[in-house]
């Protein structure tokens, strides 16, 4: 067992793990933030993207122990109290969701999309988003709801 301590939407956070704990079950099992879903176990679906020090990170291909003293954002921590996140709010707003179990990946990855390519287009949207899996939706509406994200972000 191991201490891995982190900052987790903005509150310091430990807890004891085995060695081989991936971030996703850290942040799910010990943490109880169970937003990030637990998607394929092969790094292809994106069900359980992650910022760690800002940045767009599939936690079921990380050790909870790389994480130690980094910054983590989960999509519990995008809202701003009963505000939702742009990203969120379009998401609801556009129906960019059904069964919504690939939402948390989709809207977390949407975030880092939108902070590394302020004025997006439909072609880069579906381009970005290769690495999460909607098996519901055929992204339509996910597309708009990021573009529209991103021009409400940019304004």
């Amino acid at each position: 067992m191991i201490s891995v301590k982190t900052t987790v939407n903005g509150e310091e956070r430990s807890a004891d793990v085995e060695d081989r704990t991936l971030l996703v079950s850290y942040l799910r099992e010990h943490l109880r933030l169970t937003g990030t879903h637990i998607g394929c176990d092969t790094s292809q679906c994106g069900a359980c993207v992650v910022h760690v020090n800002g940045k767009a990170v599939k936690s079921c291909t990380m050790l909870a122990a790389q994480a130690e003293g980094c910054n983590i954002t989960t999509v519990e921590g995008l809202a701003d109290g009963d505000t939702l996140h742009p990203v969120q709010a379009a998401f609801r707003e556009y129906h960019g969701l059904q069964c919504g179990f690939c939402t948390p990946g989709m809207i977390m990855s949407a975030v880092d999309l939108i902070r590394r390519i302020p004025d997006l287009d439909e072609p880069t949207i579906r381009q970005e988003l290769e690495g999460n899996l909607c098996r519901c939706t055929g992204y339509q509406n996910i597309v708009k709801a990021i573009k529209s994200a991103a021009e409400q972000m940019a304004s």
